[in-house]
């Protein structure tokens, strides 16, 4: 059998070795808003994966996919950058 190796001596950057700087810190605080509303999302879809959906679990999922609009508007309207764009 074949081994597969690197050719080059570091195939990563050293620079992903370290500890969020204090600006992405900022920036992951002022996102976690959106952050839990796609949370709230996640785990209300999860709920559906393996029976049908119940009307409650609808609304459960409609309610999510309304705070997760709301908190990328509320991103987006105080400008902040790299905010995800509504698709």
């Amino acid at each position: 059998m074949k081994h597969i190796g690197a050719v080059q001596a570091v195939v990563t950057a050293a620079g992903f070795d370290r500890e969020p700087t204090a600006a992405e810190l900022d920036a992951i605080e002022s996102e976690m808003p959106l952050i839990a509303a796609e949370l709230e999302l996640l785990d209300a879809q999860i709920v559906t994966l393996d029976r049908s959906p119940s009307p409650l679990d609808m609304r459960r999922i409609r309610r999510a996919r309304r705070r997760v609009l709301v908190a990328r508007r509320e991103l987006t309207n105080r400008g902040v950058v790299g905010a995800p764009e509504v698709a």
